[in-house]
C-alpha cells in the first residue's frame, strides 16, 4: 500500500516537477530569455488561463454543484489561517520591515496554476470546474488579504487604494474568465463549434506554459538568502496550511473532492503575484521572490508525501 501510494504521488506531482525543472534548464542555457518569459506569462494569465477556466465551467455541464457552505469554508479557514501567521510573525519574528512579505508569502497560494495543474491531473475537468470557483473567491480574498498585510510597508493606503484594489479585482482576467463561465452555464448559451474548438486550443497550451514560465522564473540561489525569514514563511506555507486547513476540512466532513481540492490549493507553493506585489507596495521583493522560490521547490516534496497520505486513506480516484 505504502509503495502503491507513493508511486501514485509521483504519478501527479512527476509532470509538474519535470516541466518545471525543464523550465529552469531551458532558461539556464539561454533557450528561454526574460522577454519570452514576460510574455508568455502574460499570454497565461491574460488569455490562456481565463479561457481554461471558462471552458472548465462551461463543459461542467452543471454536473458540478457550487457547495456555498464549502466555499464559505475555505474564505474563513484562510483567513483564520491568515491571522494565525499574522500573530505568530509578529511574536516570533523582530525584523518588522519584512513583516508583511512573510505573512503574504506564508499564506498565498499559487492556486491558479500549481493548483490547477495538480486538481487537473487527478479529478479532470469535473474537479478543474469545481476548483475555478474556489480560486474566483480565493483570488479576491488574496488580493484583500495583501494589501492589509503591505500596506505598513508604505504611508497609507487610503480610499484612493482601496478604490483602485476594488478596480484590479474586477478587471482581473481570471475572475472574468470564470464569471462568464458561470453565465454561461446558468443561462444555458450555447458556444459555436468553431469557438469552443479554438478556445480548447488556446486551454492545453495552459498549464505546460505557465509551469514552463515559472521555473524558467525560478532563482535557486536565492535559498541561501534571508534565512530566517524565508523559512518561517516556508513552513507555514508548506506545512501549517495544508495540514490545519485540509484537516478541518476533513474533520468538517466534506466530500473527498472538496477535501482533496482544498489540499492541492493549499499546499500549492506561493504565488508568483506575491513578488509582484510586494515590490508595487514598497516591500522587500527580494524576500518575496526568495519565498517562492523555496516553497516552489519544496512543495515536490511536501505535495508528493500529503498525496500519499491521502490516498493511502483512498481520498483520490
Amino acid at each position: 500500500m505504502f509503495w502503491q501510494s507513493l508511486y501514485f504521488s509521483f504519478s501527479v506531482t512527476g509532470p509538474i516537477c519535470l516541466l518545471l525543472c525543464l523550465g529552469y534548464f531551458l532558461k539556464r542555457i539561454k533557450f528561454l530569455n526574460d522577454a519570452f518569459v514576460d510574455k508568455a506569462s502574460k499570454l497565461v494569465f491574460q488569455v490562456t488561463l481565463p479561457t481554461l477556466l471558462f471552458l472548465s465551467i462551461l463543459n461542467s455541464d452543471q454536473s458540478v454543484e457550487i457547495n456555498t457552505t464549502y466555499i464559505a469554508f475555505g474564505l474563513i479557514a484562510n483567513i483564520a489561517f491568515f491571522l494565525f501567521i499574522t500573530f505568530a510573525c509578529k511574536l516570533l519574528i523582530k525584523d518588522k520591515h519584512n513583516h508583511g512579505v512573510i505573512i503574504q508569502g506564508g499564506f498565498r497560494s499559487n492556486t491558479a496554476i500549481i493548483g490547477l495543474a495538480y486538481v487537473a491531473n487527478v479529478y479532470g475537468d469535473p474537479g478543474v470546474a469545481l476548483a475555478a470557483v474556489y480560486v474566483a473567491f480565493i483570488t479576491i480574498l488574496y488580493n484583500i488579504l495583501a494589501v492589509i498585510c503591505l500596506t505598513p510597508a508604505q504611508s497609507k493606503l487610503g480610499l484612493a487604494g482601496l478604490k483602485e484594489l476594488l478596480i484590479s479585482i474586477a478587471k482581473n482576467p481570471l475572475i472574468i474568465g470564470i464569471m462568464l463561465g458561470v453565465v454561461f452555464l446558468t443561462l444555458n448559451i450555447k458556444m459555436p463549434t468553431i469557438l469552443m474548438n479554438t478556445g480548447q486550443y488556446f486551454a492545453n497550451m495552459t498549464l505546460p506554459l505557465a509551469l514552463l514560465c515559472t521555473g524558467a522564473t525560478l532563482n535557486l540561489t536565492a535559498l541561501r538568502s534571508d534565512g530566517i525569514n524565508t523559512w518561517f514563511s516556508s513552513i507555514f506555507k508548506l506545512l501549517l496550511a495544508p495540514i490545519l486547513i485540509t484537516g478541518s476540512a476533513y474533520l468538517w466532513g466534506f466530500s473527498q473532492l472538496e477535501v482533496g481540492l482544498l489540499f492541492f490549493m493549499t499546499a500549492a507553493p506561493t504565488a508568483a503575484a506575491s513578488y509582484v506585489m510586494a515590490r508595487a507596495m514598497g516591500s522587500n521583493a527580494n524576500l518575496a521572490a526568495n519565498i517562492i522560490a523555496t516553497t516552489t521547490a519544496g512543495s515536490i516534496i511536501t505535495c508528493s508525501l500529503g498525496i500519499s497520505i491521502l490516498h493511502s486513506l483512498d481520498f483520490f480516484p
